[in-house]
């Protein structure tokens, strides 16, 4: 179970630092364009993401 946590995160890690290494630009407007969103926007991207991550979990375990 550790294992495979440890290799969740390390995979997550990866893939969050792709976008920064390949294009630092798009990356900080990204970052400028969130930071002008409301609060309830901001947990709403937020529950989208968890909830895709979990229908993504149940459909490949």
């Amino acid at each position: 179970m550790t294992s495979s946590l440890l290799t969740a995160l390390a995979l997550m890690l990866i893939l969050e630092g792709l976008v920064p290494f390949v294009s630092p630009r798009a990356w900080r407007e990204t970052f400028t364009r969130i930071l002008q969103l409301a609060d309830g926007q901001i947990r709403f991207i937020g529950l989208g993401s968890m909830l895709l991550g979990l229908l993504l979990l149940l459909i490949f375990s």
